[in-house]
């Protein structure tokens, strides 16, 4: 594949798209993680969060200033109106920072730029901007284990938050390429995006 190459990185919650980008990270490519910029928004000072408190008052703030990301999650997940109006907030702003990260020095001179994007198969503002889509895929049922000793969730809060994201066939409609991490271990998976990083040139 051509140097420099734009990789978007997207799964479900749990499926270790983000174990994939840090191994990616580490045979050279330059990621930058959406998840870190829209925390970064939200944050305290953020630039998010004047419109926040705007559409809906400081409920959504901790007492820091920032983003109460557990009560944004009840919200969201429970409310798709309020989801539209947040996310219509927040995901502007994380382009906007995505895109500066990618112009720096170090990015520039990669070989390869891996978007960790969560809700790439949702946009079609990232798709046209990439050279090839990665989709990291498991079962619901793993995620739903993985998320839940993760985060300390129920089944069925796991499943509200699997069921406001893209389906899994929506998202391997959407791959390029498949890296299926089920069944196998982290050593395994490794293995897989090591190798799939030297398809890559890395």
């Amino acid at each position: 594949m051509a140097a420099g190459i734009r990789l978007g990185i997207t799964g479900g919650m749990g499926s270790g798209k983000s174990t994939a980008s840090a191994a990616l990270s580490c045979m050279g490519a330059f990621v930058v993680d959406a998840d870190a910029c829209a925390r970064q928004v939200t944050d305290i000072g953020g630039s998010a969060i004047p419109s926040i408190v705007r559409r809906f008052g400081d409920t959504l703030l901790l007492p820091s200033g920032a983003l109460n990301r557990v009560r944004m999650r009840e919200l969201v997940f429970s409310d798709r109106q309020a989801r539209a109006a947040l996310e219509s907030i927040i995901h502007p702003l994380v382009q906007a920072a995505i895109e500066q990260a990618v112009g720096a020095p170090d990015a520039l001179s990669a070989r390869c730029i891996v978007y960790d994007i969560p809700l790439l198969a949702e946009s079609v503002y990232w798709r046209q901007r990439l050279d090839t889509v990665l989709v990291v895929d498991c079962t619901e049922s793993v995620q739903i284990q993985r998320v839940g000793a993760r985060n300390q969730l129920t089944p069925e809060q796991v499943r509200n938050i699997l069921n406001a994201q893209a389906t899994r066939p929506e998202r391997l409609k959407a791959a390029d390429h498949v890296l299926l991490n089920d069944g196998i271990s982290l050593h395994e998976f490794q293995l897989l995006v090591q190798e799939f990083g030297r398809q890559l040139g890395l």
